[in-house]
């Protein structure tokens, strides 16, 4: 996938000068997702309804919005950004957003690279949404791939992890560029001065792992010794959900699979306490009482909340799960006004482009 015509530079992303109290607006991807175009719509509504300072331009079959929109009694609430086609989760991405000059997550990601949005969702193919960031956005300088990043709730506080399933293949320099970008996410993102980078791997030992992850151990210790990262080390799954890591560095691939698995844990849990709580046998808790909890429990942590940011584009793009309910859509739409916001793209920008200067580093090789 070819980057656009033109790469910005690293001082091109200097934060902007803008009117704090002006709306952001969001270019959401009407047709993406599993239950599109209904919870993405009612997703809309309901951050507009509670979140301040926010607009929404719908992309997609400008017939269908407006239906949807007028049997919702909200024909005025959302821009309209006319799109006539859509990328299915089976077809090839790049092939796809090639074909598809109209296609919704290319018209959306065209509305940031031509200032008519601050920020892109889809809650889509994860692939297409990818691939039309790179193809209209383009890359960082100093990228070669971006990183899906996944903020993961903990009751530390939230761990980052990338790569969440953008780039299933890595070798150690890819990890290094995910594990710059990552911290400097982090530190804007939660106010974290010196966040913590692990590397995923089998064991804390930094003997254990395969080849790549021991070819990555020693790039991230050298960036680290540049004062580029704070390095802590390997880290394991069970980190994930909290630990001696803010950030957690793996490739696609693995990062896709653990995400994977704490979905099924969190569902799997879910389902066995509500089983619980619900049986008759009488008991020190009640279904009113604990079901609202673990409902928003369920939110938090299940798959259709997990949502994350294309680290390393040219753009604000947060892409959600494909199963997003109007809630998780919601929560996309904040994700993507906080990072614009508080200028998060800038950062990774300034991060990239300062390992980017260390030639030593592509000289490394899986």
């Amino acid at each position: 996938m070819p980057p656009a015509t033109t790469t910005p530079s690293a001082e091109s992303f200097a934060p902007p000068a803008r009117d704090v109290g002006a709306p952001v607006r969001v270019a959401l991807d009407l047709m993406g997702g599993d239950q599109a175009p209904e919870a993405v719509i009612d997703g809309a509504l309901l951050a507009l309804d509670e979140l301040p300072a926010v607009s929404v331009t719908l992309v997609g079959p400008e017939q269908v919005a407006r239906r949807l929109l007028a049997d919702r009694g909200r024909s005025e609430a959302c821009v309209i950004a006319p799109a006539t086609q859509v990328i299915g989760m089976g077809e090839d991405p790049a092939r796809a957003v090639r074909a598809k000059r109209d296609a919704t997550v290319r018209v959306a990601a065209q509305l940031v690279r031509d200032g008519g949005a601050d920020a892109m969702v889809s809650v889509g193919s994860t692939g297409a949404t990818m691939a039309a960031a790179l193809f209209t956005l383009g890359r960082l300088p100093g990228v070669t791939r971006p990183a899906l990043a996944i903020d993961l709730p903990t009751p530390a506080g939230p761990v980052v992890l990338l790569d969440a399933g953008a780039t299933v293949e890595a070798g150690p320099d890819l990890l290094a560029q995910y594990a710059v970008a990552g911290s400097a996410y982090a530190r804007i993102r939660y106010g974290l001065p010196h966040p913590r980078v692990g590397l995923l791997s089998v064991g804390s030992e930094r003997s254990k792992g395969d080849p790549l992850r021991k070819l990555a151990y020693d790039v991230l210790t050298g960036l680290a010794e540049a004062g580029l990262l704070v390095f802590i080390g390997n880290v394991e799954g069970h980190d994930a959900a909290g630990g001696p890591a803010d950030v957690i560095v793996t490739d696609g691939f693995t990062g896709n699979v653990l995400l994977k698995g704490m979905e099924g844990a969190a569902a799997m849990v879910t389902t066995l306490l509500t089983g619980t709580i619900l049986d008759p046998t009488p008991g020190p808790v009640t279904a009113g009482t604990v079901l609202p909890l673990l409902a928003e429990v369920s939110d938090r942590v299940g798959s259709a909340a997990m949502g994350g940011a294309l680290l390393g584009v040219h753009g604000v793009v947060v892409i959600g799960h494909g199963s997003s309910s109007p809630r998780a859509v919601t929560g996309a739409i904040a994700q993507a006004v906080q990072l614009h916001r508080q200028d998060v793209l800038p950062a990774v920008a300034r991060g990239l482009a300062a390992l980017s200067g260390r030639s030593s580093l592509h000289a490394v090789t899986p």
